[in-house]
C-alpha cells in the first residue's frame, strides 16, 4: 500500500470515528450543562470548597470565578515545583528553578502546556500526577465553562445570569472528562503505552552502552493531554515517544481523542440555543478548514523536491518511522488546528510551507476545531464579526441568533481578536531587539525567525508546541513566554464573558424577511472568508519573513 493512500485511510477512518461520536457526545454535553441536579459526588466537591451550585451568576461574578481559580492553580503548581527536591516521589530531582517554575504554572494552568524542560529529567511523580495533570483536567474543564457560558447568553433573554462557574467546572471534570479519561486510560495501556510509578534504572542502547529512564503514570496523563486539548508530555519527545504513544493505532486513537470534543462541542451548542442547524453552520466551517489544511500538509510534505526527498517518499526528517509522513502530518494539523501542542514528529523538520501551515492553523485562533471550549468561543467571535460585516454590507442591524449584534457587542468581539495578535507580533519583535533572545537561536535566517514566531504564537494561542530549534530555558522566554500564554488566556475569556452578558440582557429579535440565514451554506462561506481574511492581514507580513521565505526558497 502506498503511503498517500495509506494517509487518505487514517483520514477517513479518523472521520468516520468522529462521526459517529459526534451525536451522543454533543448531547450528553448539553444534558450535562443543562441539567439541575447535582451528582453526589459532586456534592462533595461543592462542600469542601464552600460553592454553592445553585447560584446564578452574572458575567463579572462567573469572571471572578473564573481568575479566582486560575489564580490558585497558578500559586499551587509554582510552589509544589519549587519544593519538589524535599517531596516523596521525586526520584531524585531537584526543584525547579523560578524563572522555569512560573513558566511551567502558567503554561499548565493556561491548558498550554509548553515545556521548556526535559520532563523526563526534571519533574517527578508528585508533581507530575499532583500537579500537571490535575491541571489537565482542570484548565480543559474552564475553557468549555466559559463556551458554554456564551452560548447560554445567546439562548437565554432578558437576564443577565450565565450559570454557575463552579458547578459548570466540577461538571465537566466529573462528567466529561475523568469518564472519557478513564476508558481512554485502557485503550492506551492496551496499545502499548506504559502506566506504572516506577523509579529510574537503566537501560541498554541499541549503539551500545546505557541510559536512564524513569517510568510514571504515563497512559492516565497521555489521555487527558490529548482529551483535554493540552499538550505537554511525560517525555521530552511526547507523542513521538513509544511510551507515550507506542504504535499507528495509538497515534490514530490520540488524534481522535485530540479533535472529538471540540467538534461535538457544536451540536452542544445546537442543543443549547435550541436549532441543530446552527450547531451544523459551525461544524461545516471548522470541517472545511481542518480538512483543508490537512489537505495541504499531506501535499506539501509528500512532495519535497530534491534526491533526499525522492529516496525517503517525501519529508522525512524529524518524523517517526513508526507513523510516517501521513500520521505525522495529520497528528500535526490536529495539533496545531486545536490548542493541544502535543507532537508526534519535529515541527522544525517540516518543509518550509509545512511549517507555515502549522503557524497558520494556530494563528487563526485555534478555531477549527479549537481547543476544548476555546475552539468553540473563539468561533462564535468570528461569527458575530462575520454577521456585522454583512450587515453592513446590505445596510442592516446585524442579528445572530436574535440577538442584535450592536456597538457594545462589536467592541467586545473586536477587543477579543485583537489580544493575540499583539502579544505574538510583540513580543517576537522585542526579541529581536534584544540580544539574549537572538543567543538562543539555533537557526539563522527565514527559519531563525520562524522560530520565535513560532514560540509566541504557540504561547499566546495557548498551544504548547514548538520548533524546537530555539533554547527557551532562559529568564527572557521563560518570563515573557509565561505571560503570553497567561495574558492569551485570560484576557479573550474576559471579553467573551462581558460579550455573553451583554446578549443574555436583550430580549429576542423576531426573524424576518430580510434576516441573515446562519445556518445555510452561504454562511459558512463568508465566516470561512472573514476567518482567512482577518487573519491573513494580520500576519502575512510576518508569514512573508518566515517560512513563505524559506518555502519559497527551497
Amino acid at each position: 500500500m502506498s503511503p498517500v493512500l495509506a494517509g487518505v485511510l487514517q483520514l477517513v477512518a479518523l472521520v468516520v470515528a468522529l462521526g459517529l461520536s459526534y451525536r451522543p457526545l454533543g448531547d450528553h454535553m448539553a444534558k450535562v450543562y443543562s441539567s439541575e441536579k447535582h451528582l453526589r459526588p459532586e456534592k462533595w466537591i461543592y462542600k469542601a470548597i464552600g460553592a454553592n451550585p445553585n447560584v446564578e451568576m452574572r458575567w463579572p461574578a462567573y469572571l471572578r470565578g473564573v481568575l479566582a481559580f486560575s489564580v490558585v492553580g497558578v500559586l499551587f503548581l509554582y510552589l509544589l515545583q519549587r519544593l519538589q527536591g524535599s517531596l516523596p516521589g521525586s526520584l531524585g530531582f531537584v526543584s525547579i528553578d523560578p524563572d522555569q517554575a512560573f513558566n511551567t504554572a502558567a503554561s499548565f494552568v493556561a491548558n498550554t502546556n509548553w515545556q521548556s524542560y526535559y520532563g523526563e529529567q526534571a519533574m517527578g511523580h508528585v508533581v507530575q500526577t499532583g500537579g500537571l495533570a490535575v491541571q489537565n483536567f482542570v484548565s480543559a474543564a474552564v475553557g468549555i465553562a466559559v463556551a458554554v457560558a456564551l452560548v447560554r447568553g445567546f439562548a437565554r433573554s432578558r437576564t443577565g445570569e450565565l450559570g454557575n462557574f463552579w458547578a459548570d467546572l466540577v461538571r465537566g471534570v466529573v462528567r466529561i472528562l475523568l469518564p472519557i479519561s478513564v476508558i481512554g486510560a485502557l485503550v492506551l495501556v492496551a496499545c502499548g503505552a506504559i502506566q506504572n510509578f516506577s523509579g529510574i534504572h537503566e537501560v541498554g542502547r541499541f549503539t551500545g552502552g546505557s541510559q536512564q529512564w524513569n517510568g510514571g503514570a504515563v497512559a492516565s496523563q497521555e489521555v487527558i493531554k490529548e482529551l483535554g486539548t493540552n499538550g505537554g508530555g511525560y517525555f521530552n519527545a511526547n507523542s513521538a515517544h513509544p511510551f507515550e504513544n507506542p504504535n499507528g493505532l495509538s497515534n490514530l486513537f490520540e488524534i481522535y481523542l485530540i479533535l472529538v470534543i471540540p467538534f461535538a462541542l457544536t451540536r452542544t451548542f445546537g442543543r443549547m440555543v435550541g436549532s441543530l442547524r446552527q450547531g451544523y453552520a459551525i461544524l461545516a466551517t471548522m470541517a472545511t478548514i481542518w480538512l483543508v489544511f490537512t489537505g495541504l500538509m499531506l501535499w506539501t510534505e509528500f512532495a519535497g523536491r530534491g534526491p533526499a526527498f525522492e529516496i525517503a517518499g517525501g519529508a522525512m526528517e524529524g518524523k517517526e518511522t513508526r507513523f510516517g509522513i501521513a500520521a505525522s502530518a495529520i497528528f500535526s494539523v490536529a495539533t496545531t488546528l486545536t490548542s493541544t501542542g502535543a507532537v508526534n514528529s519535529f515541527h522544525s523538520s517540516n518543509t518550509g510551507f509545512g511549517g507555515g501551515i502549522n503557524l497558520l492553523g494556530m494563528q487563526l485562533g485555534e478555531i477549527a476545531p479549537g481547543g476544548v471550549g476555546s475552539g468553540l468561543y473563539g468561533m462564535l467571535i468570528m461569527a458575530v464579526i462575520a454577521v456585522f460585516l454583512a450587515g453592513l454590507m446590505v445596510g442592516r442591524t446585524p442579528e445572530y441568533l436574535g440577538k442584535k449584534i450592536g456597538t457594545r457587542e462589536i467592541k467586545f468581539a473586536a477587543c477579543y481578536i485583537l489580544v493575540t495578535p499583539a502579544l505574538v507580533l510583540g513580543f517576537t519583535a522585542a526579541s529581536f531587539v534584544l540580544d539574549t533572545p537572538a543567543n538562543s537561536m539555533t537557526n539563522s535566517g527565514a527559519h531563525g525567525f520562524s522560530e520565535i514566531l513560532y514560540a509566541y504564537t504557540s504561547g499566546a494561542n495557548n498551544n504548547g508546541s514548538a520548533f524546537a530549534g530555539l533554547n527557551a530555558d532562559t529568564q527572557w522566554f521563560n518570563s515573557t513566554i509565561g505571560i503570553a500564554m497567561l495574558l492569551g488566556r485570560f484576557l479573550p475569556m474576559v471579553f467573551v464573558l462581558a460579550l455573553a452578558g451583554s446578549l443574555a440582557e436583550q430580549k429576542p429579535v423576531p426573524e424576518t424577511a430580510g434576516t441573515l440565514r446562519t445556518e445555510k451554506p452561504l454562511f459558512t462561506g463568508l465566516l470561512v472568508g472573514t476567518i482567512m481574511i482577518i487573519t491573513g492581514l494580520t500576519y502575512f507580513p510576518a508569514l512573508a519573513l518566515g517560512p513563505l521565505a524559506e518555502g519559497l526558497a527551497a
